[in-house]
């Protein structure tokens, strides 16, 4: 005999078969009006995998019906559910294009930027989601510059500044690392003109410093003297920038042995 439980479980499997079929024969069938009737009812209650191609077919079918706009707007918000954010910020933006007037096209304009900033990438990857993102948001911040969701478009685009900022110290950084203190002075003065409100920015400076060093040290014979002078100009911009530095006694040091190199050089060329 058949416990309760397994009796339960069989019930289950009978009623999910059963729906299965009954949402197949709706698919596959050409009763449009059902299908609506069916998608609609699979979206209210969150059941979005099953919504969407059902909204999918009725999107071309209902064009230029009173229904075209919502089944449109519950096939964005499907494919945004589903985690299709390539597909839904596309079909956001076209939303709002395709029915400005409509109460959702604000809504929709702004959903097409959110995805694309969902889509933005940690900083060490191709920023190009994080580019885009930004636009996207600041072509809804142009369109839209009383909307309610003008303060979270704008945080939204901090935080995806940080990452541009993030990014290019990091690369810049990466000069330095490899040696190539000419290509660093250059990418961390980027940086520092990108980003001047940047939270690196003493790290930056101490960088540009010691990369001027190693760059006039290393120098041919005709650079040295230049460079030398580029390293000293570099510290007291650091000195006067950040006066109680925890970097301050290295870029002391760093200044202390530029100052005995170029005395150094120039006696060597008297």
């Amino acid at each position: 005999m058949f416990k309760k439980w397994q009796l339960f479980l069989v019930l289950i499997v009978l009623l999910f078969i059963t729906g299965c079929s009954k949402y197949q024969k709706i698919l596959k069938g050409k009763d449009f009006d059902l299908k609506y009737e069916t998608a609609v009812s699979l979206f209210e209650n969150e059941k979005y995998e099953r919504a969407l191609p059902l909204f999918e077919e009725l999107v071309p079918l209902f064009r230029g019906t009173d229904r075209a706009e919502k089944v449109y707007y519950y096939y964005c918000y499907s494919n945004y559910y589903l985690d299709f954010l390539y597909e839904a910020s596309y079909h956001f933006k076209k939303f709002s294009t395709t029915y400005p007037s409509s109460k959702h096209a604000e809504e929709t304009l702004f959903m097409n930027a959110y995805c694309h900033y969902l889509l933005s990438p940690i900083p060490s990857l191709d920023p190009t989601n994080t580019f885009n993102a930004i636009n996207e948001l600041q072509f809804f911040a142009n369109t839209y510059p009383q909307h309610e969701l003008i303060d979270s478009t704008n945080t939204l685009m901090d935080k995806l500044r940080v990452k541009l900022e993030e990014k290019s110290f990091d690369n810049s950084k990466q000069y330095y690392k490899i040696y190539d203190y000419k290509a660093a002075i250059i990418a961390l003065n980027n940086t520092l003109n990108d980003f001047p409100d940047t939270k690196h920015r003493e790290e930056i400076s101490l960088l540009i410093l010691k990369s001027n060093y190693y760059l006039a040290i290393n120098s041919i014979k005709e650079k040295k003297l230049e460079r030398f002078n580029n390293t000293i100009e570099a510290y007291y911009t650091f000195v006067d920038s950040f006066k109680e530095s925890k970097y301050l006694k290295e870029a002391e040091n760093y200044y202390t042995k530029t100052t005995e190199e170029l005395n150094k050089f120039k006696q060597e060329n008297l």
